[in-house]
């Protein structure tokens, strides 16, 4: 068997699973019996280049321009050149989980690729077919041609408890089987971009190349997929987040089965509960999710949800932030009846609402334009209470923020106001705007955030 290269700290040398001693394994021991079920994964994207301009965006600078103009006349790639298609390559990583060739890996790993290879451990490569992938997870299934394959086996996040070691197989910067080991820092982790994933945040150095390669727990069980760094130099700095293996595979059931994820919808714009808006609803202490819109002929409309009820409940389950409350409707299947617990008017009140089935992100436009989805936005115009209320005479309102948008920084409840200082008054005004920037451009969103204004650069991705 191929020996697997280790990296680990003192530290990790001596962490022990938490759960129970006898549980425990050396990190050693768990490379060796595990590590053959991580692959490595290659992609490849064919990029037209040339025939229409540069293939990169020149800078603002014009001698800069113009230096570009003078030397690349015409050449490969370059303006006045023939259009030629260049591959474009990328890496990361996976795990298999059936002996069948079904892998785990992130949806980031493959989005957009053309070819996918993957490669084991013992050096055979294969090239793999996209089952399906979940960009509001990052979660996708790929699958190769082959049989008796090596295959992880999968624990429970749940058990998970902070400070428990935890361990990562992956290929970071392309060095491939790299294990890197460390702690749990924290469960639920909400990030901005993401609000379907109730992340593990770790200490485990994570580095591009890693992302869709799993996370062990001392008992050699995959309890997640490693996905994000927080980084302000773009490698590692000590926070990396994995997504719930047990979130992972509901996703990978649903990709293998239907070839998408269907997921509830409530139809509410929420936002946080302060210490100073629990004093004044009368509750106990700052938890549950505020509502402070609900939309028109949405599931929360129909079930008599009001603005300013505060969701205390889902099913049963305690909503403690109001992160909480759109992982647990997204995880739920539409057409389920779910009982609510509310706080309204100084008291709980029991509420039952049939759920929708929130739109796919291929969706444009809902039902009577309400919604706009391409940047990862969706909206709604205001009304004219609101209009009246902001004093202003325009607007859009954000209703839910992913993709593109998360990444910019926009936000729900935000008012947009203009793109490219094009006002906005309509959601197809907002279509037509924002589908006249080219992929991997930027728009100037100007948006109105509390009581102020400010622009806000959303760099279209093309998801």
């Amino acid at each position: 068997m191929m020996r697997t290269a280790v990296a680990t700290t003192a530290l990790a040398l001596a962490l022990v699973a938490p759960a129970s001693a006898k549980d425990a394994v050396d990190v050693a021991d768990l490379v060796e019996k595990h590590g053959p079920a991580v692959v490595n994964i290659s992609t490849t994207k064919l990029v037209k280049r040339g025939g229409e301009g540069f293939p990169f965006a020149l800078p603002d600078d014009e001698a800069m321009q113009e230096f570009f103009r003078r030397f690349f006349p015409g050449g490969p790639g370059g303006p006045g050149g023939p259009a030629q298609e260049i591959p474009a390559r990328g890496a990361g990583s996976g795990f298999i989980v059936s002996s069948d060739g079904y892998i785990l890996t992130n949806a980031h790993v493959v989005k957009g690729a053309d070819e996918v290879e993957v490669k084991l451990i013992d050096k055979r490569k294969f090239s793999a077919k996209v089952v399906g992938a979940d960009s509001r997870t990052d979660i996708a299934v790929i699958r190769i041609t082959a049989t008796n394959l090596p295959t992880v086996k999968l624990g429970d996040p749940a058990r998970l408890r902070v400070g428990e070691a935890v361990v990562a197989i992956g290929s970071p910067f392309g060095f491939e089987n790299s294990v890197t080991a460390g702690i749990v820092s924290a469960k639920g982790r909400s990030l901005p971009s993401e609000s379907y994933v109730p992340y593990i945040q770790t200490d485990v150095p994570i580095n591009p190349g890693n992302s869709g390669g799993p996370l062990f727990n001392l008992r050699g069980e995959v309890v997640g997929i490693n996905s994000q760094i927080y980084s302000r130099s773009g490698g590692y700095q000590g926070v990396s987040f994995a997504i719930p293996i047990d979130v992972a595979m509901d996703v990978a059931e649903q990709l293998k089965s239907a070839g998408k994820v269907s997921r509830g919808w409530l139809g509410v714009v929420i936002q946080e509960v302060t210490a100073d808006l629990a004093d004044s609803f009368g509750l106990d202490r700052p938890r549950g999710a505020l509502v402070s819109q609900v939309q028109p002929d949405s599931p929360a409309a129909k079930a008599g949800l009001q603005a300013s009820d505060v969701i205390l409940q889902f099913n049963g389950r305690p909503v403690e932030n109001s992160g909480d409350l759109p992982r647990m409707v997204g995880m739920a299947k539409p057409g389920a009846k779910i009982p609510l617990q509310v706080w309204r008017k100084g008291r709980t009140q029991d509420v039952t609402v049939v759920l929708g089935e929130l739109p796919g992100e291929e969706q444009l436009a809902g039902k009577n334009g309400r919604t706009y989805s391409r940047g990862g936005l969706a909206l709604s115009e205001l009304t004219a209470d609101q209009r009246r209320e902001l004093n202003i005479d325009h607007g859009l309102l954000v209703e839910e923020v992913t993709g593109d948008a998360a990444r910019a920084g926009i936000r729900v409840g935000d008012v947009i106001l203009a793109v490219n200082n094009g006002k906005v008054a309509t959601v197809e005004a907002f279509r037509k705007a924002i589908a006249a920037i080219p992929k991997g451009k930027s728009a100037a969103i100007l948006v109105r955030r509390g009581e102020g204004s400010l622009y806000v650069p959303l760099k279209i991705s093309g998801e």
